[in-house]
Order: C-alpha cells, then sequence, then structure tokens
C-alpha cells in the first residue's frame, strides 16, 4: 500500500508522463529533446554526472520553462563513460554529497531560466540500488530534505526508497516503465535480455493504458505486477523515442486521461 505521504490516488482521469532528458554532452548529441519537452508533462534531466552539461542543463531548464514541464534532477553515479549504467562501490555518503552537489547544480541553472527543480529521481544503476540498499536510500532521502523537504522524490514502487522518503518526511511519487518490461518479482527486466526495450509505439501505448487503467502490468513471464503508479516514464534513448511518446499521449488522452505534472 503507498505510504501515507504519497501523491497517488484513485483518480484515474490524469497521471504524469516523465522522460530522462537532458542527456547530451559536449558533442555528443542523444535524443531529440525539443521534441520530447513538448509531450511530456515532467522532465528528468541529467545533472552532469552521468551525462549532460551545463549547457545542456541550461537548454534543459530553458525547454522547461518555456513547456510548463516540472523540471526534475536526475543524479547518477560519477559515471560518464558508462553512462551512469555501471554499479559503483559508492558509499552512502558519498551517494548524499555526490547527489547534493548536481541537485544544486540543477537547480542553480533553472532558477537563473526561471523556473526550479521540483522534484528529484536517481538515474540507472543508482536508481536501481536505491529500491534495494535501505542505507543508501536514507542517505539520498536524506539529503534531498536537507536541501528542501518540499521537493517529492519519484521512484520505484514498494522499495527502500519509498520507505526512506516515508521516514524522511517527504512526498513519494511511484512511477512505471512502458519501454521497459517488467519481471515477476516486479523488477525490470534487464537490459540486453528479449524483452527488456518496448520500442513498439502500438505496445508501449497498451501499456501505458494497462497501467494506468488497471495498475498493473503484465510481466514477462505472463504473472500480475501491481504498481500503483503516479508517473509513467518513457527513456529519451529509446530507438524512436518521439514517436513511441506522441502514441502515449494520444493514446492516454483519447481515453479520457489529461496529462498532468504530479510535482
Amino acid at each position: 500500500m503507498p505510504a501515507e505521504n504519497d501523491v497517488m490516488s484513485d483518480d484515474v482521469t490524469s497521471t504524469d508522463l516523465n522522460s530522462d532528458l537532458g542527456e547530451s554532452f559536449g558533442q555528443w548529441r542523444l535524443g531529440d529533446d525539443a521534441a520530447m519537452f513538448a509531450l511530456v508533462s515532467s522532465a528528468n534531466v541529467a545533472c552532469g554526472f552521468h551525462a549532460g552539461d551545463a549547457m545542456t542543463m541550461l537548454s534543459s531548464a530553458r525547454l522547461a520553462a518555456s513547456h510548463g514541464v516540472a523540471l526534475g534532477a536526475h543524479p547518477g553515479y560519477r559515471d560518464l563513460a558508462g553512462f551512469g549504467r555501471r554499479s559503483l562501490d559508492a558509499t552512502p555518503a558519498e551517494i548524499a554529497a555526490e547527489l547534493l552537489a548536481q541537485l544544486g547544480a540543477l537547480d542553480g541553472v533553472a532558477r537563473a531560466a526561471g523556473t526550479r527543480v521540483r522534484y528529484v529521481k536517481a538515474h540507472g544503476a543508482l536508481y536501481h540500488r536505491l529500491a534495494v540498499d535501505e542505507s543508501a536510500a536514507h542517505a539520498f532521502a536524506e539529503a534531498v530534505a536537507a536541501y528542501d523537504s518540499a521537493l517529492p522524490l519519484l521512484g520505484p514502487p514498494t522499495s527502500a526508497i519509498e520507505r526512506a522518503a516515508d521516514a524522511a518526511g517527504l512526498r513519494y511519487a511511484r512511477e512505471a516503465f512502458v519501454d521497459r518490461g517488467y519481471a515477476a518479482d516486479g523488477g525490470l527486466v534487464p537490459r540486453g535480455e528479449p524483452g527488456a526495450v518496448v520500442d513498439d509505439p502500438a505496445a508501449a501505448s497498451d501499456r501505458a493504458l494497462e497501467i494506468v487503467e488497471t495498475g498493473g502490468i503484465t510481466a514477462d513471464d505472463g504473472s500480475r505486477v501491481e504498481l500503483g503508479a503516479d508517473s509513467l516514464c518513457l527513456h529519451g534513448d529509446t530507438p524512436g523515442a518521439v514517436v513511441i511518446a506522441r502514441a502515449v499521449r494520444s493514446a492516454l488522452e483519447r481515453s479520457g486521461i489529461a496529462i498532468e505534472a504530479f510535482a
């Protein structure tokens, strides 16, 4: 069941649609941020450690402000070479300190662009660690609360980070992935395995509707995974991300489900 301070409700007339954006770095360009910002209600923007740089953060903040999109900080491990998807042996204290460095950097840029960071969502391998590592999760949540106790956390359902957010007095929003496959235990199918990435727009749209309308999703073995999601995530680096996002948004709106930021 959701924690008492969750933002989830039983009303399925609206949902948040978020995407991992701002992941370009220097001369390396990843995804079509300009198109994606026009389709989502929340944007998880890389803060320079796993992807992104100062110019990309500033551009992302300006796009968020111009489109009325909620800007989220998307901190990860200090791992540009591995795009933050490699497990690093960082201590909870290091995780907390590096979170604050990333959050402060994006929030400073955002304020100069006429907006501010509205929530926090961990990236990649750090996201998965915080789902199961109680010590790391509490360090992460406590660091966010020390920075700004009004910032919600976005993350996986019934996880260590959800419990840590509740303990730290932070609002928590549960997310579900429409472009990733789920295993029977509620975790994501590891990248590289069959069914890990859903890149068919129709399939992603069907999954989005299933999650919003039923509260859960069908796992790779045919079993049921309960999610209770407040927000649906689309990865900006998935092949055909813009086409998928457009199809998902259209399917939701045709079903009478409005797209609204949770934060």
